[in-house]
């Protein structure tokens, strides 16, 4: 497994809430990712979650009090100020938040946020009316002003039982943004370029109420999408048929059929890079019924025959475009012979790369948070490789495929495009 946080010193702050057991998910996640975590806990959040909990998933004791004797004896809060790479702070409650932005010391925690010269992110997590007041939007930008990096949150149900933005990010979510944060630390890899990414299904109708479709949620390629954007892209979105918020930044086109998808994604050229992450229906039917196909009103042994014609080959016609990208990568999505099947589409489509992800899998492919990709490529030589990410989430294998591309993909000759 791939660790994109290999070498950050996180210091995770955990604050009172029902949130804060999200907090042991979001521990072993980033040690997933190859991060160290040491774990603060606030008074408040011992309510919620138990230090041995924590001190179980970090490895590491917790610490929750400026007035430990035995780490105190060698100044400890200061020690670990300096142990620290990053600081999270998640979940962050508006109280913490409100106490951070002025400055206050008078927990560890607070204290740490105070003298600690690492990079601070924030994860707020509290009722909506908390977050939508103008106090704590006033002390949200103040740390934004400081160079904090703030994390959702996210809009739903509350425990509360009210409905709203102050939802704590999910974990996936939160290592996502903390990779991202940690890949452009010295800049941004993507900025000033294109990326065009297509994700989703495709619908293809049969009738005025029935369709042929697939169970790809779209996840995998919105992911790409909002990765790149966080990369610093000019990010271009062509959806099928999904339910999922448009990542921040990211220019979306919405489509249903193979067709459109095929129309949405040529017309968006040029590109630097194209991403085809959608599962784009290989077959549609040759006509359209005006109306609804209905089942005989007499019983009957014969059965409904549709006649199929293929669709646009949306990712061989995009490699043999003039305005080629200079990147252009495919999905293959299968359920047995994986890798002959990659290398096949690899060379017939005479794409740069192919990330080839197993579905029918529990818990992993279609309609999955997680996932793992075999990632083929060509070499200038003409040699392949391949390198193997995750399994792990969507969000951060999206980083992982993008970094993968920048460092060891060649990118095509230089194309000519207005």
């Amino acid at each position: 497994m791939s660790q994109p946080l290999q070498g950050e010193r996180i210091l995770l702050g955990v604050c009172g809430g029902i949130a804060a057991y999200k907090a042991a998910e979001l521990v072993r996640r980033l040690r997933e990712a190859g991060a160290q975590v040491q774990v603060v806990m606030t008074a408040a959040a011992g309510h919620f979650v138990g230090a041995a909990t924590f001190q179980a998933l970090s490895g590491r004791p917790v610490r929750d009090s400026l007035w430990d004797a035995n780490a105190e004896a060698a100044m400890g809060h200061i020690e670990l100020a300096r142990w620290a790479t990053r600081v999270v702070v998640a979940p962050a409650s508006a109280d913490a938040i409100a106490r951070i932005a002025h400055g206050h010391a008078d927990d560890l925690l607070a204290t740490l946020c105070l003298v600690a010269t690492a990079p601070l992110a924030i994860v707020p997590a509290m009722n909506h009316r908390m977050w939508l007041h103008p106090a704590t939007q006033a002390n949200v930008a103040t740390l934004k002003s400081r160079g904090a990096l703030a994390i959702g949150p996210d809009v739903g149900a509350q425990a509360c039982g009210e409905f709203g933005p102050g939802r704590m990010c999910e974990p996936d979510a939160i290592v996502a943004a903390l990779v991202a944060a940690h890949a452009v630390a010295g800049g941004d890899p993507l900025a000033g370029q294109r990326v065009l990414v297509s994700a989703g299904p495709t619908y293809e109708d049969l009738d005025p109420v029935r369709y042929l479709g697939n169970r790809s949620s779209g996840k995998m390629g919105f992911a790409i999408a909002a990765a790149a954007a966080e990369l610093g892209a000019q990010v271009t979105l062509v959806a099928g048929p999904v339910h999922l918020p448009t990542p921040a930044g990211v220019h979306r086109i919405d489509v249903r059929s193979a067709r459109q998808m095929h129309a949405a994604v040529l017309g968006a050229l040029p590109q630097d890079i194209y991403i085809g992450a959608a599962a784009v229906a290989d077959f549609m039917p040759a006509r359209v019924a005006e109306h609804k196909i209905k089942k005989p009103t007499v019983s009957s042994d014969s059965g409904l025959t549709v006649e199929l014609v293929r669709t646009p080959d949306i990712l061989a016609e995009v490699a043999a475009h003039p305005q080629r990208p200079l990147r252009v990568v495919g999905f293959a999505a299968e359920t047995a012979a994986l890798a002959d099947s990659a290398r096949d589409k690899l060379r017939r489509k005479r794409v740069d790369a192919i990330a080839a992800n197993r579905v029918g899998v529990t818990g992993s492919g279609f309609d999955a948070d997680d996932n793992a990709l075999d990632v083929y490529w060509r070499q200038t030589d003409g040699s392949e490789t391949m390198a193997a990410l995750g399994p792990t989430s969507k969000a951060v294998l999206a980083r992982e495929l993008l970094q993968l591309l920048l460092d060891r993909v060649p990118a095509a000759p230089t194309q000519d495009t207005p």
